[in-house]
């Protein structure tokens, strides 16, 4: 784009504008380019003929060249040369004058990249790096000094200009005072005809904000070139600061990792074999100290049983070591008292102590159990031997015709209690004979026998027949034992000792068991257990559960005392929870005013999620940036039910009782008879409160409404709804010996039924009255539609209008059938007392007309169009 007042690109050496003239002469008056000093960078080198004469930055920095060439708009709007001004240049067209046109690319210059500055850049970064470090080394000249101080001088002066509001931190057009200060509603003023004085003060306005502008945009360009440096020294310093926190922290990171490895090679196990040396003797304090409390313990029943034995001495005695024990060792323990101070302590504390008692009572009887296996297996092994040696002497006694020198040997090795198998596991009997006979004359335990005085067999029969004679035995450990025979168990005595350390093994479970009551039973004297609530009580009997079975996989015998113990608080628990909620819906009840409530988006869900098989109540959800809003009606499987405050926490109870048996499945039947106690409360108070007219005097209803039955009604539909999949929900966690109670369900239903027909029998009813009332009064006469018939179908409307939207079409219609059947035996008596009879005459015409009207309008309403009425009942049938 061109304008009138831009000066052409090169200017013309044979131009009459004097302007240019004085340029072209320009370098004339200018001093020549002194040379830079070495630190300078210098002029890039190339091929002449490339750079085509192009302008220099250097050589022509104080000449105009075509880099001068450019327009100045202030200065473009604001010429005084033009001819005419505009008034309002916002308001105006501006530049009407300018032509686009296309600027054709000049063949003279060539096409410039980045690669022809790549070399120049390379050698001049160092050289830059060099001028500015000598840059400010040199001191600054005092030309340069004078120079900036009148500089900055200048530059305080025109800032002074400025008004002072400007300048304010808390500047801001918004606000009132401030705008009229800086655009005082004086200068647009048009009134009383002073628009061409107001027009020029506007514009005079606007020239004095536009200088204010240049001042400060100048200003900030002076400041912004005197900080350049700074600021480039700053970020310099700022990555050199970077380099030597990363090297910091490279050198903590390796001095910490030297630590660690210090710490792991070199201290670690020393203070660990320290404190485990502490430990240690801590035990071993702890444990005498606890001997003595139990010795102490044991003290009282002693006395007892010397009282009782007359001992009165050793009785005293006892009595007077015992106080001595209290008040040296035992001082200031006040661990006989293993209740008080755990009744002190609230649930979570008392939770994790008895998790540790659980761990460590499984870690005994893990340990004893280790240590009875070993016995048992040494049992077993000796029970082997044993039989091994039977089979192998009978062998010895079927074979003793045929050498009597072997079964002499045979019978020496069997009462020496070697293994015999091992001395004939190579089939040679001889070499093995000469052996052990060999051994037998060796043995520093055998008496040596003299061929003097007695013979070998002799000398055999004499040390077999003796009692004070031990044989040897070699242990799975290969240590060999002497044992005398008088010490040898039998076979009978051995399989008694391993049925035995069986049962050693269950005594000290049911210790175990038994010590878990008592410690239950302590905490649970003043109702503590009772008052958990069911998170705190399910966590209890899971932890107890789980304590039991691994007592039971450990031992293998099911202990039932701790079990009883759970189950006794279980039914305790269950009384609580349930009066707890019996108690809330009997307050919810006595509060219902038997209104439709909304239905909040919680409860939609739990709905939801039962639909979708999860009979439980579901997390509690974070909080959504946007809560979904109540709804009217709740929406169960597709159908809409209508309901109270009362029926939609009733559901969440419900869910309660089901969630419970799911965690502890030990209270299934005990939940069971206490949710059907439940909805047959709620049936029965229901029915008071609505049917009854109970509602009157409890909450103060003025009367009971159709309305306020339909919905009664349709309460009771929705929970008639979830009794079969409750009942399927405890029937998957009954045993089929208790499948009789669920019988129950059955009972609810038939009376949640009972209770639904009722209402409907009460709704006919009540229209059974008006009709009775109104059509006792009907006469058969003009006008037509009568009085009569106008007021039932205003009646039948609001009926209609009432129960519409509380209950399903198809209960709809069957119950405006119903009416509609009271109607016509009430009208049909009407017409027969007032002998009408179908004959065509005029008194039927009217009748017609009237029974014409009705059906009109009942068939009117919603949902009741295709309603068969058949009013032909109405007359008499002719015999």
């Amino acid at each position: 784009m061109a304008s009138s007042h831009s000066s052409s690109p090169v200017p013309q050496s044979n131009s009459s504008d004097a302007f240019f003239r004085k340029e072209m002469d320009a370098t004339k008056r200018f001093r020549p380019v002194q040379s830079l000093p070495d630190v300078c960078p210098k002029e890039p080198t190339g091929d002449p003929s490339n750079l085509c004469d192009s302008p220099s930055l250097v050589v022509d920095q104080h000449r105009w060249t075509i880099y001068h060439s450019k327009v100045n708009l202030p200065a473009a709007l604001n010429d005084p040369r033009l001819a005419k001004r505009e008034s309002d240049f916002f308001t105006k067209t501006w530049g009407v004058d300018f032509v686009d046109t296309e600027v054709t690319p000049s063949f003279y210059l060539p096409q410039i990249t980045k690669e022809h500055f790549a070399l120049y850049q390379q050698e001049i970064t160092p050289r830059e790096k060099v001028h500015e470090r000598c840059k400010n080394i040199c001191t600054p000249k005092h030309t340069f000094d004078r120079t900036l101080l009148h500089t900055h001088d200048k530059s305080r002066t025109d800032l002074e200009q400025v008004p002072k509001i400007f300048m304010k931190p808390d500047f801001a057009l918004e606000d009132s005072l401030t705008f009229n200060a800086v655009l005082p509603w004086s200068h647009f003023s048009t009134a009383g005809g002073k628009g061409n004085r107001d027009a020029a003060s506007s514009k005079l306005l606007q020239e004095k904000l536009s200088h204010y502008l240049d001042i400060v945009e100048v200003n900030i360009a002076h400041q912004i070139s005197l900080r350049s440096e700074a600021f480039f020294h700053a970020m310099t310093s700022q990555h050199e600061l970077q380099d030597y926190l990363r090297k910091t922290s490279q050198a903590v990171k390796l001095l910490r990792e030297k630590i660690s490895k210090i710490d792991k090679v070199m201290c670690e196990g020393s203070l660990r074999v320290l404190r485990l040396s502490l430990t240690r003797n801590n035990c071993i304090k702890a444990y005498n100290k606890l001997k003595l409390m139990a010795t102490v313990h044991q003290t009282q029943p002693t006395v007892q049983l010397l009282l009782s034995t007359s001992e009165f001495v050793g009785a005293l005695d006892l009595i007077a070591t015992t106080q001595e024990v209290l008040q040296q060792e035992l001082q200031g323990i006040h661990s006989f008292r293993l209740a008080d101070q755990m009744r002190m302590m609230n649930f979570p504390q008392w939770f994790d102590l008895l998790k540790n008692i659980f761990s460590k009572f499984t870690i005994f009887l893990k340990r004893i159990k280790a240590t009875l296996n070993t016995i048992r297996s040494v049992v077993f092994l000796v029970l082997d031997k044993n039989q091994k040696t039977r089979d192998l002497e009978d062998t010895l006694q079927k074979n003793s015709a045929k050498d009597n020198t072997v079964d002499t040997e045979v019978a020496y090795l069997t009462h020496e209690g070697m293994f015999i198998s091992d001395a004939f596991s190579e089939g040679d009997l001889p070499p093995v004979a000469a052996d052990t006979t060999s051994q037998r004359n060796t043995s520093p335990n055998s008496e040596p026998c003299s061929s003097d005085s007695v013979s070998e067999p002799e000398c055999t029969t004499d040390s077999s027949s003796s009692k004070e004679q031990t044989s040897s035995s070699v242990t799975p450990g290969g240590v060999e034992m002497m044992i005398s025979d008088d010490m040898k168990l039998t076979d009978l005595e051995l399989v008694r000792l391993a049925n035995n350390i069986q049962e050693l093994l269950y005594n000290a479970s049911d210790i175990c068991h038994d010590r878990s009551v008592k410690f239950l039973m302590a905490r649970a004297k003043d109702g503590f257990l009772e008052k958990l609530n069911s998170n705190e009580f399910v966590a209890l009997s899971r932890l107890m559960e789980g304590f039991i079975l691994d007592t039971e996989q450990i031992c293998g015998r099911k202990s039932m005392s701790l079990r009883g113990a759970l189950q006794s608080q279980a039914n305790r628990f269950v009384n609580r929870f349930h009066e707890e909620r019996k108690t809330k819906l009997s307050l919810l009840l006595d509060n219902e005013r038997w209104k439709q409530a909304e239905v909040p988006a919680e409860f939609q869900d739990l709905v939801d999620s039962v639909s979708d098989g999860r009979i439980s109540l579901p997390e509690k959800k974070p909080a959504a940036p946007e809560e979904r809003k109540p709804t009217e009606f709740l929406i169960v499987e597709g159908q809409k039910y209508a309901t109270v405050g009362t029926v939609l926490l009733l559901i969440r109870i419900i869910l309660e009782y089901c969630q419970c048996v799911d965690n502890i499945p030990s209270i299934t039947t005990d939940m069971l008879t206490r949710l059907s106690d439940l909805l047959k409360y709620f049936n029965s108070r229901s029915c008071q409160l609505v049917l009854g007219a109970g509602a009157l005097q409890v909450v103060g209803l003025k009367t009971i409404t159709t309305k306020n039955l339909a919905l009664s009604s349709r309460c009771l539909q929705l929970i008639v709804h979830y009794i079969p999949i409750i009942r399927a929900h405890f029937e998957a966690r009954l045993q089929p010996k208790q499948f009789s109670m669920l019988r129950h369900f059955d009972h609810i239903t038939k009376d949640y039924h009972d209770h639904i027909a009722e209402i409907s029998a009460k709704l006919v009813a009540i229209m059974d009255s008006l009709f009775d009332k109104l059509l006792s009064k009907y006469e058969v006469k003009a006008p037509v539609p009568s009085a009569c018939f106008r007021n039932i179908c205003k009646q039948m409307a609001k009926m209609h209008e009432a129960i519409y939207d509380l209950l399903p079409d198809e209960q709809t219609q069957t119950l405006f059938l119903r009416i509609n059947a009271s109607y016509k035996l009430h009208l049909k008596r009407q017409l027969a007392h007032l002998n009408v009879v179908n004959d065509g005459g005029p008194l039927n015409g009217l009748v017609t007309s009237d029974v014409a009207f009705y059906t009109g309008n009942l068939q009117a309403l919603k949902g009741l169009n295709k309603l068969d009425l058949n009013m032909a009942e109405i007359w008499e049938q002719k015999r």
